[in-house]
């Protein structure tokens, strides 16, 4: 039997600049995320770091990140201010972190790599607090910004393609830290630091002042509870949060899908520059450059055909077609890594980009779907316990699979020294890696949304019973 398809309120929408704005919030998330990510290959191939340690100092700082996400979540769903209860650490926070990149790519060559490694990672330490403090409450906000099933999709499919510009750049990065003008990596990554986080701050700074929020406007004075009521506060809503079986339907996927690209994100590049270039990373750049706008630019068609497609045959449905259609893309990866053939690749970017483009559109709308009906049950608004402790599990996985790649990468018989003599049985098994890793955990998601029970129709129906209590029917 087809559900009945509702329309959305003229109310209920989010005006398009509105939504623009939130967007400007995604750029500046995933901007600050896509350079934290691409440009630690300038830790191996600048400064001569191990793949395990660079693995290390891309795992522990996420790891403290993916705790520090549910406290930051529970402060901002309990914080009463004239401002609301996220703009304020939106502002603050995106300043912070920006200026924190900045000085954690000011790298002083000829030091040691234990200098490398601890300066980083104190470093690192400090940007992921001050990010956490920005993209928490970005991320609640999204949630509450309209009442309606279906506006909640579109209004995620809005900041998603916003968001997604950060990665049609991104893949310039290794080009652009390559400039001879730079004198090397290491002092490309130093200007590119300081290009990002101006760019970042700019951006960041567009929800905090133009959105508003619906709940949690008050007085200061209303925060002034003891230590202890905050602590057990805060025990109870993980409890609760965690407790959600559709809730945790949803973590679980993007845990799989997210960290199934994270754990072999780096494989790519090192058999695009190894074993399709031999070692030649000028003319690897460019086919790397090519399958990230491609990508990106397929993922902009992803997101409106998700869009479209979720409020037409439902949000589980659309997912099982898009994450199944990125696992063919990772599949063909087999054969389109070919040496005499290296752009047949390319095949496969718009294939892939199904995969994320779909997953943080869908999760999003369909997060705001749990949280009505967590407040039906609980009479509480948790927006930023839910997003935060999504976050929280998809990132206590990133730190795994980052931590793990490198040693994935070591497993191979990689080595750095070697440059373009990579032996054939190292070559093999990053390749091997590169395509079953996702594939399989992609096909593990698809089975976990089977299992999500919130459909359209229970959706409006919570909806309605939630407002006949507040008193608005």
């Amino acid at each position: 039997m087809t559900e009945r398809h509702h329309v959305t309120n003229p109310a209920d929408r989010i005006p398009f600049e509105k939504k623009i704005a939130y967007g400007c919030g995604a750029f500046a998330n995933n901007m600050l995320a896509a350079a934290s990510g691409s440009m630690m290959v300038v830790l191996n191939l600048a400064f001569g770091m191990n793949p395990a340690l660079v693995g290390w100092l891309s795992g522990i700082p996420r790891l403290m990140d993916a705790w520090t996400d549910p406290i930051m979540g529970y402060i901002s769903d309990n914080t009463r201010s004239r401002w609301g209860r996220r703009r304020p650490y939106m502002f603050g926070g995106v300043f912070a972190a920006g200026l924190i990149f900045i000085v954690l790519w000011q790298l002083p060559e000829g030091r040691s790599e234990g200098y490398y490694f601890w300066y980083f990672l104190l470093v690192s330490l400090f940007f992921y607090l001050a990010y956490t403090v920005f993209a928490t409450p970005w991320v609640a906000l999204g949630y509450e910004l309209t009442p309606d099933y279906h506006e909640r999709t579109r209004l995620m499919g809005v900041q998603n393609i916003i968001g997604q510009l950060a990665y049609v750049i991104s893949p310039a990065f290794l080009k652009f830290m390559e400039l001879d003008q730079f004198g090397g990596l290491g002092n490309g990554a130093s200007i590119l630091a300081i290009v990002v986080a101006v760019g970042c701050i700019a951006f960041g700074i567009v929800p905090a002042l133009a959105l508003r929020e619906r709940f949690g406007k008050g007085s200061s004075s209303e925060n002034s509870v003891s230590i202890s009521t905050q602590i057990f506060g805060f025990l109870r809503g993980f409890g609760t949060t965690i407790a959600n079986r559709d809730f945790l339907m949803l973590a679980g996927a993007t845990f799989l899908v997210f960290n199934g690209f994270q754990l072999i994100a780096a494989f790519q590049f090192y058999v695009t520059v190894f074993y399709l270039y031999a070692g030649d990373t000028d003319a690897a750049a460019n086919l790397i450059l090519i399958f990230g706008v491609i990508s990106s630019i397929a993922t902009f068609l992803v997101i409106a055909l998700t869009t479209y497609l979720g409020s037409r045959i439902g949000k589980r449905k659309t997912f099982a077609i898009c994450i199944t259609i990125s696992a063919i893309g990772y599949g063909l990866k087999w054969i389109c890594y070919n040496p005499e053939y290296p752009y047949l690749l390319l095949i496969c970017a718009p294939l892939i980009a199904f995969g994320l483009g779909s997953l943080f559109t869908l999760m999003a709308s369909m997060i705001a779907d749990v949280c009505d009906v967590d407040e039906l049950n609980t009479g509480q608004r948790r927006e930023g316990m839910y997003g935060s402790i999504f976050w929280f599990m998809v990132k206590l996985g990133m730190a795994a699979a980052l931590l793990g790649s490198g040693y994935l990468l070591n497993a191979t018989g990689f080595d750095v020294a070697l440059e373009g003599n990579q032996s054939e049985q190292t070559l093999f098994l990053m390749r091997v890696y590169d395509v079953v890793v996702p594939v399989v955990l992609s096909l593990l998601a698809i089975l976990l949304i089977a299992r999500y029970s919130i459909t359209e129709s229970k959706a409006y129906e919570v909806r309605a019973q939630l407002e006949e209590r507040r008193g608005l029917v």
